[in-house]
């Protein structure tokens, strides 16, 4: 395994936002059993989960909707269809009669993002050297290591794969990965991926 000297290391990541959940509060308690008869295509068994399954379309989310009003939404992309979700479920609801006066507050609880820095990282080196990191490979092939600034866990794989998640701001994703890609490349931790030949 051949380490890259710290110069000739390029830093070009590929990030990927796969999911950002949530909250939509309304601010008042709900009468799931007569939105189960007014909602079309909702799953309700309250035996099973104590709320109703709504899906949209456009964005593609689902939203878990609870007695108290407040709702987990999960399968936004990007901040636009955090925005345009939400206006569509609330929407949804005042036109099968729910009365919402007051405008919900809504709130990021986790982005979820895939990262390629396309280079090797040598993890069980990495987990050493790495402070509030844990590495398992018996249970889980890749090192966890929990960030303080910005607060977020990212999985960090010897393919130079990487996901982070527990942000609650898409613009500290970017933060993240930089300062998880310097400390690698300052520990010692990246080497070169080997290209792969492909038969013809």
């Amino acid at each position: 395994m051949i380490n890259i000297p710290q110069e000739e290391v390029k830093y070009n990541p590929t990030i990927n936002i796969e999911n950002i959940v949530f909250t939509v509060d309304v601010n008042k308690e709900l009468d799931l059993y007569s939105m189960e008869r007014s909602l079309p295509d909702i799953e309700y068994d309250p035996d099973m989960f104590p709320g109703i399954i709504l899906r949209i379309e456009e964005p593609h989310l689902t939203a878990l909707i609870f007695k108290s009003g407040k709702m987990v939404v999960t399968g936004a992309k990007n901040m636009q269809d955090v925005i345009e979700g939400a206006k569509r479920i609330i929407k949804t609801l005042k036109k099968y009669g729910l009365d919402i006066d007051e405008k919900p507050k809504v709130q990021i609880q986790n982005i979820v993002a895939s990262v390629n820095l396309h280079i090797g990282i040598n993890v069980e080196k990495a987990a050493f050297l790495l402070e509030n990191s844990i590495y398992e490979p018996e249970q889980f092939p890749g090192l966890i290591y929990k960030m303080n600034d910005p607060i977020v866990v990212t999985l960090l794989f010897a393919s130079g794969k990487m996901v982070v998640t527990g942000a609650r701001r898409e613009e500290y994703i970017p933060i993240a990965v930089k300062k998880v890609f310097d400390k690698l490349v300052e520990n010692g931790c990246v080497y070169p991926l080997e290209e792969q030949e492909v038969e013809l």
